[in-house]
């Protein structure tokens, strides 16, 4: 049986990656227009915070330990063979950028956004793909 909870933060991912490359539409003077700037960063900040409860989700039920930040949780699962440590690395990239756009939205320049969109949105499918025995 597939579990609902991993499934539904899947389908989010899924459903932000799909969004974040509509708008962009491979333009990056897309990203002048500050409605889909925003809606870009949202989907991006969603997709990171999706892959976050799945993290948290998996550390509980598989019984790894007590996570104290979402960090924490990502090197749990990589300390136990879960997800690579290249992969590792990448999200903590994802969340430095989550928490930039979160709590200082105006330190984020167009350049670094364009970076994660054209360079780094394939992260979240590599980890949906490592994570994928759990879903």
């Amino acid at each position: 049986m597939v579990n609902d909870v991993l499934y539904n933060k899947k389908s989010i991912i899924e459903r932000c990656l799909i969004r974040i490359k509509d708008v962009y539409d491979n333009n990056p003077k897309n990203l002048n227009d500050y409605t889909k700037q925003d809606s870009i960063i949202l989907n991006i900040q969603r997709a990171v915070e999706a892959c976050i409860d799945i993290s948290m989700y998996i550390v509980s039920k598989e019984k790894l330990g007590i996570p104290q930040n979402s960090r924490d949780a990502f090197e749990v699962m990589n300390h136990n063979g879960l997800i690579s440590d290249d992969l590792l690395k990448k999200i903590k990239g994802m969340i430095g950028f989550r928490n930039i756009a979160v709590h200082n939205y105006q330190k984020l320049n167009l350049s670094v956004i364009q970076k994660v969109i054209e360079e780094h949105l394939e992260d979240f499918e590599e980890f949906l793909y490592e994570v994928n025995r759990f879903l």
